[in-house]
């Protein structure tokens, strides 16, 4: 089922198949968020839920079982129920089933919220243990932003400019996705990164934790327009595109994919979030709108 979002300045568009958003447009008809292409990538906004990246081996102890899933989870694939609507936001729902205790034997309340706001949106992610035991979980978003925005620019117009002046590492990924162990790679100079597609066909994933910033932006060099994500909600910060495709991958994270020498338990992992029973927990991201 589709959803139609609207405010005085702003259009959206919300599914149930897989809780996301997928479609924000100005007054002007700009579309900001890759609408899916199977030369490229067929997604556009996934949740990552509830784990985030690949799993070493396909698999996670998460101490009642073994977990397998694979890489970001099931959130994606599944069908979430609508519990609340307004003119300018949707909240969706998804809770265990036979299919996610299968993979994740656990269950769950997880709840999206999208909303627009004046110049830009919002999304809520409320993760809530219903269950006897700790809930152990990862969670992040994955939203594809155009890019280039506009007819006569190019990818490589476009930088990533962060808050703060930051000279930071990226994590590195092996071949099967997962991070290796003490290894990166410097990427970030005074909190700016070109956009390079060169970059992405050597490292595939720029991954950064530990940072000071809570914003960083994606703008043309020279118009200044584009996007500014606020991911204060979210320790580790992510890019992914493939080789010339027409979009950026921003996705604030909490949780990553595997280490190759992790120890394999779930509660292990690095940014893994863990709830009490009757425990629930919210954070949010937020997406603005650049127009100079």
């Amino acid at each position: 089922m589709d959803f139609t979002l609207s405010n005085a300045s702003l259009t959206a568009a919300a599914r149930t198949r897989g809780g996301e958003l997928t479609s924000l447009r100005d007054q002007t008809g700009t579309e900001y968020i890759w609408q899916g292409g199977p030369a490229f990538w067929s997604g556009q906004n996934p949740i990552l839920f509830p784990i985030v990246g690949s799993l070493k081996d396909g698999k996670v102890n998460a101490g009642v079982q073994i977990c397998k899933m694979g890489r970001h989870g099931f959130a994606r694939q599944s069908e979430f129920t609508l519990t609340d609507q307004g003119p300018d936001f949707t909240v969706l729902e998804l809770r265990e089933s036979p299919e996610t205790l299968a993979q994740f034997p656990f269950p769950f309340v997880l709840q999206v919220r999208h909303q627009l706001l004046e110049n830009g949106f919002s999304t809520t992610f409320t993760v809530e243990n219903p269950g006897p035991e700790p809930l152990p979980f990862c969670i992040g978003a994955h939203t594809a932003i155009r890019c280039p925005l506009f007819a006569n620019e190019t990818f490589e117009d476009y930088e990533l400019t962060f808050d703060q002046p930051e000279d930071g590492d990226t994590l590195l990924l092996n071949a099967h996705g997962l991070l290796l162990d003490g290894e990166t790679e410097p990427m970030l100079h005074s909190g700016k990164a070109d956009l390079d597609y060169a970059v992405f066909r050597r490292l595939d994933t720029l991954i950064f934790q530990g940072l000071r910033s809570q914003r960083v932006s994606l703008r043309h060099k020279t118009s200044g327009r584009g996007v500014s994500l606020d991911f204060r909600d979210f320790p580790m910060i992510a890019f992914w595109t493939k080789p010339g495709a027409p979009f950026l991958c921003m996705e604030p994270w909490h949780g990553c994919a595997a280490y190759t020498g992790e120890t394999g338990r779930f509660q292990d992992k690095p940014h893994a979030l863990t709830l009490a029973p009757g425990e629930r927990k919210e954070l949010t991201y937020t997406f603005t709108l650049l127009n100079a």
